[in-house]
């Protein structure tokens, strides 16, 4: 098993209106999709800054629920697109953590 941490930029002052995209419509469409999202963040020192965090079992199911959202129709025509719009892709920064053997995460 490991975790996806995400951390995003959001563009300068819409940092509200992409959490409210994102907990309106990205979660709960990837949710669908089987994604186990497991936590969501406003950066505190950042007023534009913006993580996430999904689990998965192995790099087959995530590849496997990579292509069940990113290939959708809905995401590619309506959701891609607004993403897009609301952040600032280049500033985007996916890290991959793996729990240590006590980590109450595991």
């Amino acid at each position: 098993m490991f975790y996806e941490i995400r951390r995003y930029q959001a563009r300068p002052g819409r940092r509200a209106e992409w959490v409210h995209y994102m907990e309106d419509v990205v979660i709960p469409f990837q949710a669908s999709q089987g994604m186990d999202v497991v936590a969501s963040f406003v950066d505190e020192q950042d007023e534009d800054g913006y993580v996430w965090i999904r689990r998965f079992e192995d790099e087959a199911r995530r590849e496997e629920l990579y292509a069940a959202v990113y290939q959708h129709h809905r995401w590619k025509a309506e959701i891609g697109p607004a993403v897009h719009d609301l952040l600032i892709p280049e500033k985007s920064l996916v890290t991959r953590a793996i729990p240590t053997p006590a980590s109450p995460m595991r």
